[in-house]
């Protein structure tokens, strides 16, 4: 089918706009495992100390709230919402410490500089005041754009107008959210300093490849649901007959933390190996020493 359409567009004149390369998730894919395998134990090293040890901090000494036993909604949204106040400048602190990781992640698997782990690490730090900010503006532009749908569904007094206006945000939400996915990347790699700039050149990144992209995170997120519960609760169901106690419990926190920051790692591949493809750069080997 792509060779068709290439014979087509010479058909039509050199001037023409060449037609656009489908996304293969599956490149991706090959693509994520080997910048993976080729970096694992420096990977292994970051997420260790930007990933696990921030995440189990919290889970441990900040735990979020348990449901109301008498299943009162409510009354648990309350309580979420005075946990996150309270805890506001130690959950702040910890996802700073989780973005700044994942963009010296990216750093190493895509700066053709060659980085070294250390470099890495000040660029991810460097470049994270330009990837909040773009987030933050996004984050603002999609929920202005989630609020017209389900607002026009409310206001038409009908609960089916208003069922299709949250449907129809969400997937507005969604679509927008995959556009927007490579702002990391972009930033890192095209070392950027103007999030609005971000934002534009990661939105011509994803044209025409939203739906293939979101098939693809879709997939991996539900793995990484799937692989957290499950892992957690194995490790959880056996520790309790070997130890029990706050010793099973601190045990399957780890598992369920390692877990996640795995996937994260995996995620951060993917981001990196999907603007690969998309803006055609190639990727570097990583440095194996530390400075």
């Amino acid at each position: 089918m792509f060779a068709w359409r290439h014979l087509l567009w010479l058909s039509r004149g050199m001037n023409a706009a060449p037609p656009i390369s489908p996304f293969d998730s599956n490149h991706a894919w090959q693509d994520a495992l080997s910048l993976i395998k080729t970096n694992r134990d420096l990977l292994i090293a970051l997420a260790g100390v930007f990933l696990v040890l921030p995440a189990f901090a919290i889970a441990v000494l900040l735990p979020l709230p348990e449901p109301a036993k008498d299943g009162d909604l409510m009354a648990f949204a309350t309580s979420l919402g005075e946990y996150y106040r309270n805890n506001a400048p130690a959950l702040v602190i910890s996802g700073l410490i989780h973005t700044a990781g994942t963009l010296a992640m990216l750093a190493l698997f895509t700066d053709p500089s060659r980085p070294t782990v250390g470099q890495a690490i000040r660029q991810g730090f460097a470049r994270m005041p330009t990837v909040i900010f773009a987030q933050i503006i996004m984050c603002a532009g999609v929920g202005a754009m989630l609020i017209v749908p389900a607002t026009l569904g409310g206001m038409l007094g009908s609960a089916a107008l208003s069922f299709l206006g949250a449907v129809a945000a969400f997937g507005l939400g969604v679509w927008a959210l995959t556009r927007l996915s490579l702002i990391p990347a972009v930033v890192v790699v095209e070392q950027m300093s103007n999030p609005l700039k971000a934002l534009n050149r990661a939105w011509l990144l994803t044209e025409g490849h939203a739906l293939r992209l979101l098939v693809f995170f879709a997939l991996l997120f539900v793995a990484t649901i799937v692989l957290t519960l499950v892992a957690s609760g194995l490790v959880n169901a056996l520790l309790s007959v070997l130890i029990g106690g706050e010793a099973a419990l601190l045990g399957s926190t780890l598992i369920a933390t390692s877990v996640q920051a795995a996937m994260t790692v995996c995620f951060n591949a993917v981001f990196a190996a999907s603007y690969r493809q998309l803006a055609e750069t190639p990727i570097a080997p990583v440095n194996s020493t530390f400075n």
